[in-house]
């Protein structure tokens, strides 16, 4: 991908790093040209059944339980148009514009394999949009991730044909206005299409790759600061050792160990307690961070694959098959392979947090960590770190009630047609809020650590982490009174959350990307 100049895209072969890219900017698509043929006898197939008379299942039906119900040949752009109004029934705030360009983008994707029997104009309308910075409105509520993600869908497809409101430049405007300014024709729906716009899982997908992007970058941070806070309360690096890991096996854990290894190598902290130090083993905190952030760093990987494949995936219902002109009634819209990824994602972000939390509590203790009470001279005038221990605790605790699994729940829709969903929309978009949570607490204990660190000098921590400390020292002064401490964390969390704290040391992430 080449942010200036765009990108091609070949459908079903996008890469974690194109999605990644087109999460993080902007930038011009255009569709590969051998994907048009196929694309064209998809649609051939569709007018071909319509020709024949034949009842066949959302071209000429109903739908859900109406699908008994034919429609006659005159009614079918009406069926299609009514189909997408009658399900934009979202409700909340809107997707971000992040989210909403990997929704377009996935569905370019699917539908440019040619088996969902849509023309040409149709995928290169939402090209169009896409390119002319035009972002459909889509409500974040209203989908329970089956029969696709039908009401956000609805909601992307009422922004071709001219309905409803667009964002352009952060604004909400009218759609028909947007696409008139860009030069962009409202489409018509012809059999099949609308149905195939709203059937599938971008939605659900795409904020579970909103999700996984976070928690790489949530994972990254929490392991720099790991290290730092280790420096801070005067650790031992020796639980890092290669040997102690590679007899377990677990790959994540052999991985990020060498992380750590590596993140501390050189610190003069560490040396200066080498001899002497009456403490036998570290609380778990802090000596078995390779055997959690090992685990989240798997599960991590694990919903990478997933997500990639369900990106690349052909998701509606029903299918066509031009090459014996067969269409068939699945369910690949079924979004169950999701909803499982998000809720194994909710864990390791969840954890990430509470692991970083007990280091902020550890640092705190005077009698734990050897730095003074709450991490601040003259305690008792002042409180110090005492209660930003107490929102990291706060956040901690309500990332366990959103780690609930939404995959295990499904309540049964359209007169028990649909009767088991999956719940994947809902398992994913609670990951946005989770990964704010834990890039607070994660935010916190950079500043603790960074603190613990200072109360060492002239001492010096290691050069990886001595950059890290550098880096915050740029936004944050050290903490010598108690001060208005909230512009602190927010500073501190941004760090986190945009990937800056493990900038200067981004090749020992390389891993996690393989």
């Amino acid at each position: 991908m080449h942010p200036n100049t765009g990108w091609t895209l070949n459908p079903g072969a996008m890469t974690l790093n194109d999605l990644r890219a087109v999460w993080s900017s902007h930038s011009k698509l255009t569709l590969a040209a051998e994907a048009y043929p196929v694309i064209r006898t998809s649609a051939a197939a569709v007018e071909k059944i319509v020709a024949k008379g034949d009842a066949a299942y959302g071209i000429n039906t109903g739908f859900g339980l109406l699908a008994k119900t034919r429609i006659p040949d005159a009614r079918l752009e009406e069926l299609q148009r009514n189909l997408i109004l009658s399900h934009s029934v979202g409700t909340g705030e809107l997707l971000s514009d992040a989210v909403v360009r990997l929704i377009v983008l996935m569905k370019v994707g699917s539908l440019a394999r040619g088996f969902s029997g849509v023309r040409p104009l149709i995928i290169d309308t939402l090209i169009a949009i896409y390119n002319a910075g035009i972002t459909p409105a889509i409500p974040a509520k209203g989908s329970v991730g089956a029969s696709g993600d039908l009401a956000p869908l609805a909601h992307m497809s009422l922004a071709i044909m001219g309905v409803g409101q667009v964002r352009v430049d952060g604004k909400l405007v009218d759609a028909a206005d947007a696409l008139k300014a860009a030069g962009i024709e409202p489409v018509v729906l012809a059999a099949k299409e609308g149905l195939a716009l709203i059937n599938g899982t971008q939605t659900s997908t795409a904020l579970a790759l909103h999700g996984l992007f976070m928690a790489e970058r949530l994972l990254e941070a929490g392991i720099v600061t790991g290290a730092l806070s280790l420096d801070a309360a005067k650790g031992s690096d020796s639980p890092f050792d290669a040997r102690v890991h590679e007899v377990r096996g677990q790959p994540g854990q052999i991985a990020t160990a060498g992380m750590y290894r590596q993140l501390v190598a050189g610190s003069a902290i560490r040396a200066s307690h080498l001899v002497g130090d009456e403490r036998v083993q570290d609380p778990y905190s802090l000596r078995c961070q390779p055997q959690v952030m090992g685990a989240v760093m798997d599960l991590i990987k694990n919903v990478a694959r997933t997500l990639l494949i369900e990106a690349n995936a052909v998701t509606d219902n029903p299918l066509i098959f031009p090459e014996t002109g067969e269409i068939i009634s699945g369910g690949n819209f079924h979004a169950e392979p999701v909803a499982f990824a998000a809720d194994t994602l909710a864990l390791a972000i969840a954890e990430i947090g509470a692991l970083s939390e007990r280091r902020i509590a550890l640092l705190i203790d005077a009698t734990l960590s050897g730095l003074p009470p709450f991490l601040v001279g003259d305690p008792g005038v002042n409180s110090g770190f005492m209660i930003a221990h107490v929102t990291a605790a706060a956040l901690a605790s309500e990332n366990k009630s959103l780690a609930h699994p939404a995959s295990v729940d499904s309540l049964p829709t359209s007169a028990n047609q649909e009767d088991h969903v999956s719940m994947a929309t809902f398992a994913a978009r609670r990951l946005d809020d989770m990964a704010h949570n834990t890039s607070v607490i994660v935010g916190i204990e950079l500043l603790a650590a960074a603190q613990g660190v200072d109360f060492h000098r002239p001492l010096a921590s290691s050069p990886y982490l001595e950059q890290v400390h550098a880096q915050l020292r740029r936004k944050v002064p050290f903490f010598d009174t108690d001060r208005f401490f909230a512009p602190d964390i927010e500073a501190a969390k941004q760090m986190v959350i945009k990937g800056e704290l493990s900038a200067g040391c981004k090749e020992l992430f390389a891993s996690l990307y393989n």
